[in-house]
Order: structure tokens, then sequence, then C-alpha cells
């Protein structure tokens, strides 16, 4: 399959292919192409519905010119860290940001949530993340704030008192729980709405309904979160096939 950035053209073709719904995978089969190409591409591109061809090559030079700008002249590019592939990683890495958007959250909150995710450590420092993003001090603080107050990262200090913030396991056990909770008090105030409105009149019937609803749900979502906690601290297990190779 050819490699190198797409074209103009075969960013026409993906946007034809989206209008047709075809799946990735037959858009990617007539292009020639992978389909991980095509999913980060239409991803980081406002996904399948928001996709335009001209505003994703437009988008995709933009952020190649920041890149230029960006590079220090004469350094040498750092080696790549276990063998990745360091393209495919930043592009994996804008992917994840792109789909943390589309979940809600705010575009600076899911850069800083995405740069964690991807690290190995799973924790960076301000300055780390001020670095790896090109953004301000300030960007960085306002985010972690935002991030902090939802549960989805948390605030801890290394062997050199600096603050670190941490995207670890559990974290996302809690977000899981706090945002199911949150819903729980949605479904508690609409049913207050029931003796408001008058049991037995259409509004009243239909809180109650949302608030049932929401409950079940919400129930459902922490018993779920509490059974399978324990996941996020296994080790994931070899697959069949790894296990015969090492034989």
């Amino acid at each position: 399959m050819p490699g190198g950035r797409l074209s103009q053209q075969e960013r026409q073709q993906i946007a034809l292919g989206l209008a047709d719904g075809l799946a990735y995978a037959e858009i990617a089969r007539r292009l020639d192409r992978p389909t991980s190409t095509v999913t980060r591409e239409v991803m980081r591109n406002g996904g399948p519905t928001a996709y335009r061809a001209d505003l994703a090559h437009r988008a995709t030079e933009r952020r190649s010119h920041r890149r230029r700008q960006a590079a220090p002249r004469g350094a040498e590019a750092p080696p790549p860290v276990h063998g990745r592939d360091t393209e495919a990683v930043r592009e994996f890495e804008e992917t994840l940001t792109t789909v943390f958007m589309q979940s809600g959250t705010p575009k600076m909150m899911a850069r800083v949530m995405a740069c964690l995710c991807v690290s190995d450590t799973g924790s960076l420092t301000a300055s780390e993340l001020v670095g790896r993003l090109q953004v301000s001090p300030a960007s960085i603080s306002k985010a972690v704030a935002f991030l902090d107050g939802q549960g989805l990262v948390r605030r801890e200090r290394d062997d050199a008192r600096r603050e670190r913030y941490v995207i670890d396991d559990d974290v996302w056990y809690q977000s899981m729980v706090a945002s199911a909770r949150g819903t729980l008090q949605v479904a508690e105030t609409a049913r207050q709405g029931v003796a408001v409105l008058g049991s037995g009149t259409p509004a009243a019937e239909r809180l109650e309904n949302i608030a049932r609803f929401l409950d079940y749900i919400s129930e459902s979502i922490i018993r779920a979160a509490d059974q399978a906690r324990e996941v996020l601290h296994t080790a994931p297990t070899a697959p069949a096939d790894a296990d015969a190779d090492a034989e």
C-alpha cells in the first residue's frame, strides 16, 4: 500500500465515500490505503458526519507548517522510543484527541489527556506538557484544573518536589462512577418535578419516565464499573499465537 500523506484528491474520495455511507475499510480499499489511515484522517478532521476534504487538507498543511517552525534548526530528531514509528504515534495522539473532543471534552483538555495517555509513565510535569504541546503554561494550568475537577487526572509530587499530572488506570474507574452519580442527580431532580407539575399530568409522567430510565442506567454503570475494576489493574493476556511463537 502506498505511504506518505494523503493527497487532496484522496481526501475528496474519502468525503464521497462517507457521503455514500461506505465503511472506513471499503474507502481504504478503494484508495489502496490502510484502514487505520482513513480512520485517523476522518476522526481528526470532524468525524464521519462533519468531514470536509478541503478543510482537512488545509488543516494538515497548517499542522505540517507548525511542526517545521517548532523544530530547532540543526537539531537532530530524538531516537524513537521502543522502536516506535514516531509519526504513527503522533497521528494516533491526534486521533485520540479528536475522539475525546467528540465525547464532549474541550480541545485543550483533550490534548492534555491524549498526551498523558500515550506517555509510558502516564504522568508529566507542566513544563513537559508545554514542550510537547507547544502551548503556554497558562493553557496547561487551565486544562489541568478542568481535568482535575472532572476526576480525569490527579496531582502528585515527584522526588524533585515538582508537581506532576497523572492519568493512571484507576482514574477511568473514578471518572465513570462520578459521571454515573451525576446522572443520578439528574434523575433525582427530574423526580422532584413530578410533584411540582402534578402527578398524572403528561409533563410529570415524562419526568418520572426520565428519572426511572436514568436511575436504571446509572446504577447499572456503577455496578458494572465495580465488577470490572480489577481489569484496570490486570496485565493483558498474551495472544495465543504469541505464546506459540515463543516456544
